[in-house]
């Protein structure tokens, strides 16, 4: 049905002012008509109605006012670079290992990717032990040296008696979103 078929001339009859009275007619005889029992219950029925529309409306309304808030503290919330540890080359940690290994004669240093392990089987090397890890962690440029695992002593196997395994990592900042 299109809008401009439409018989607007229908609706005339309700809007005259005999439907006006009509309708006041109706409204006085209704509690006779349908009992007082039925009128309470539709009463009560618009109350609540009523009642959840009003709780509806505050609620909505709070809702807007948290979420405005929301958006005002998001707009104050500061940009911030993010560090992250990026692996240092296999290659890099060799060479680095191979030259320890020249200058730290009673331990064992070994290399497994960016992890760097170093073992003595004698506590009479800790001083030599010490200095080692100290001199990874000032190893390379830019390193960040992790301890992952550190045994000495009694806490270690019953043939290695000084370990450490050391993660290392260069920083990496990445420009803030």
């Amino acid at each position: 049905m299109k809008f401009d078929n439409f018989d607007w001339k229908s609706l005339q009859k309700y809007f005259t002012s005999q439907s006006a009275d009509d309708l006041n007619r109706f409204l006085e005889k209704l509690p006779q008509n349908t009992g007082n029992t039925v009128l309470i219950a539709a009463g009560i029925a618009w109350a609540l109605a009523a009642a959840l529309g009003l709780y509806t409306s505050v609620q909505t309304q709070e809702l807007t006012e948290l979420r405005a808030e929301l958006k005002a503290t998001e707009a104050l919330k500061p940009a911030v670079p993010k560090i992250k540890n990026v692996a240092i080359p296999k290659a890099e940690v060799e060479k680095f290992v191979k030259n320890s290994e020249k200058a730290y004669r009673g331990l064992t240093i070994k290399s497994k990717g960016s992890t760097i392990l170093i073992t003595s089987r004698r506590t009479g090397d800790f001083v030599e032990f010490r200095e080692a890890l100290g001199h990874m962690q000032n190893g390379g440029d830019g390193w960040r040296v992790s301890l992952d695992k550190l045994c000495v002593g009694r806490e270690c196997d019953r043939q290695i008696k000084l370990m450490a395994s050391l993660k290392v990592n260069k920083v990496s900042v990445e420009a803030p979103k």
